[in-house]
């Protein structure tokens, strides 16, 4: 087998040197696509929860103007009582008002 020379022998060492660079960058690389990978599936946990959040603060929300519907049917009921009830008493004091005046007039 044929002697190297010096320069072969240092030639040998940078590309063995440039290897191991390459093989430092390929695992520093592959480090960083497994953490990419890994902060995009903690992104899309993070939005499901969110959408989740999302939903039920909306479902309240349709629940709380339900509610607010509710109580408002509610009270248009009371105002009219509380009117047929106003209407009532008006009647009744103008039939006594009404009573009294024939009673005078004769």
């Amino acid at each position: 087998m044929p002697e190297t020379g010096p320069l072969t022998r240092s030639m040998d060492k940078q590309f063995e040197k440039l290897f191991a660079m390459m093989a430092e960058m390929k695992a520093g690389q592959e480090g960083l696509e497994r953490k990419m990978e890994a902060g995009q599936e903690e992104m899309r946990v993070a939005q499901a929860g969110l959408e989740q959040k999302m939903e039920a603060g909306q479902e309240e929300m349709r629940s709380g103007q339900e509610r607010m519907e509710k109580g408002q049917e509610e009270m248009k009921g009371l105002i009219d009582e509380v009117k047929s009830e106003v209407q009532r008493k008006i009647d009744e004091v103008e039939e006594k008002v009404q009573m009294k005046i024939e009673d005078r007039e004769e």
